[in-house]
C-alpha cells in the first residue's frame, strides 16, 4: 500500500481556531482513481429534526448494541471512504475540519477506496478501525466474521446509483450480448445489478443472448462507455451521472424506483466491533462528525458542493463540471438513518446475486445506541434499529 502525507486544509482553516489539539490526517491510498469529474449539486436532501425524549432514546436504543467498555478516545483511527459522492458525509467533514473537531487528540488516517470489498477486507484484517462502506459488502463482512467483526453505527447515503446505457438501448431485453460493468464483484452495485437481470430473466455470460458483466475501476469505466467499448455501468455516483452528462448515456434504471419511498441504504458506517468496544468515545466523534456534515450541507448546499468537489479534486487529481455535480447530489440523501428494516432484503438479494449461498443472519449486524446518543445531544429523534 502506498501512502502520502497529503497537507490537512482543514488544519489551515482551522489555525487559530477555539480546537486546541488538532489531529495529523494521513491519506493512505489502498487504489488510484484518476478521476476526470465535474462538479455541481444543490439540493442535498436531509433526514427530518424532530424533539426527542429520553424515553424514546432508551427504547429505540436496540438489542445488537455492543458492550461499551473501553477507556474512550483512541490514540489514532483509521477510516476508510471512497471518492465518491455517495460518500458525501465524509468528505465534507474532513474538507470542514469537523473531523479535526470532534476527534481532538485523535489522529485521523484516512484510507481512500474504490470498492467495498477491498475496504471489507481492511476492516477483518484489522488494518482499518471504521469505514463508510456500501450495504452491500457491510452484510459481506458481517457474514464473513460469522457475526463478530463488524457493526454497522450509522448510515450515510440513501438512493445515488443508476444503470446508465447507450442511448440506442431502450428496454432490458436489448441487453442481450451487451457488456455492462460494476466496480467490483460483490460490491453493492454489482449484487444490485446480478439480482435486476435475474429478476429480467436475463442470464449472465459471455453468450450472445447473455449479459456480460464485468468489473472495473469507476474512471476506466467512464473512459470505456465514452469510447464505445463499453455498452453501460450500474454505478454509483458521481459516476452516473458522468456517464449521462460527459458521455451521452441514458438512464434505463435508477435504484431508487425499485425501494419502496425510494429510499435504501446506498452508504453505510462500518466500524470493526473491538474497536467499538474499546473506543466508544472515538466512534461517537466520528458520529458526530458525520452529523456535523449532514448539518452543514443542509445548511449551505453551495458551499456544502465546493467543499466536495475540493475534496475529490485533492483526492483524484480531477474535479466535477457543475452539471455533473448538481445531478450526482440531486440523487442522494444524507442521513445518518441506516435504514435498518431494509438490510433483511439486501442479505436476501446477495443470494440472488450469487455473493453467498445462504441468507446470512443479521442478529446483531446494527448498533444504533451510540448514534441515538449523538442524535439525542443534537435534539433529533433516535433511528430505528430495525
Amino acid at each position: 500500500m502506498r501512502r502520502r502525507e497529503i497537507p490537512s486544509l482543514l488544519q489551515r482553516r482551522m489555525r487559530g481556531a477555539h480546537v486546541c489539539l488538532l489531529p495529523d490526517i494521513t491519506l493512505s491510498h489502498r487504489e488510484d482513481l484518476p478521476v476526470k469529474p465535474a462538479p455541481s449539486g444543490r439540493r442535498v436532501p436531509v433526514a427530518a429534526a424532530a424533539a426527542l425524549s429520553v424515553l424514546s432514546l432508551s427504547l429505540f436504543a436496540g438489542c445488537a448494541r455492543v458492550e461499551h467498555v473501553g477507556p474512550g478516545a483512541a490514540a489514532e483511527v483509521r477510516l476508510g471512504f471512497f471518492p465518491n459522492v455517495t460518500h458525501a458525509s465524509a468528505l465534507i467533514a474532513r474538507g470542514k475540519g469537523f473531523y479535526a473537531k470532534e476527534l481532538g487528540g485523535t489522529r485521523l488516517t484516512a484510507q481512500q477506496f474504490n470498492a467495498g470489498p477491498d475496504e471489507v477486507t481492511a476492516l477483518l484484517d484489522g488494518s482499518l478501525d471504521a469505514g463508510f462502506i456500501g450495504s452491500g459488502p457491510a452484510v459481506t463482512a458481517f457474514a464473513r466474521s460469522a457475526g463478530k467483526g463488524v457493526r454497522v453505527v450509522s448510515g450515510a447515503t440513501s438512493g445515488g446509483a443508476q444503470l446508465v446505457v447507450k442511448p440506442g438501448i431502450a428496454a432490458p431485453e436489448q441487453l442481450r450480448g451487451r457488456t455492462i460493468a460494476v466496480p467490483q464483484r460483490g460490491n453493492t452495485q454489482d449484487i444490485a445489478l446480478r439480482k435486476w437481470l435475474a429478476g429480467k430473466g436475463l442470464a449472465i455470460g459471455a453468450g450472445p443472448n447473455e449479459v456480460n458483466v464485468v468489473t472495473m475501476d469507476n474512471p476506466q469505466t467512464f473512459d470505456a462507455f465514452r469510447s464505445g467499448r463499453l455498452d453501460g455501468g450500474w454505478l454509483p455516483e458521481p459516476w452516473a451521472s458522468r456517464l449521462v452528462i460527459d458521455a451521452g448515456g441514458r438512464v434505463l434504471q435508477d435504484e431508487r424506483a425499485l425501494w419502496p419511498g425510494g429510499k435504501f441504504p446506498t452508504t453505510v458506517l462500518l466500524v470493526r466491533t473491538q474497536f467499538l468496544r474499546e473506543h466508544p468515545a472515538t466512534v461517537e466523534a466520528l458520529l458526530r462528525a458525520e452529523q456535523d456534515a449532514i448539518e452543514f450541507a443542509a445548511a449551505d448546499h453551495d458551499e456544502a458542493e465546493t467543499v466536495v468537489n475540493d475534496q475529490l479534486r485533492q483526492l483524484t487529481g480531477g474535479e466535477l463540471s457543475r452539471p455533473v455535480l448538481d445531478r450526482a447530489l440531486a440523487n442522494i440523501e444524507l442521513t445518518t438513518d441506516p435504514l435498518a428494516v431494509e438490510f433483511n432484503q439486501l442479505a436476501g438479494d446477495e443470494v440472488t446475486a450469487g455473493v453467498v449461498r445462504t441468507t446470512p443472519d443479521l442478529t446483531g449486524f446494527i448498533d444504533v445506541e451510540p448514534l441515538n446518543r449523538v442524535r439525542h445531544e443534537r435534539g433529533k429523534p433516535p433511528v430505528d434499529p430495525g
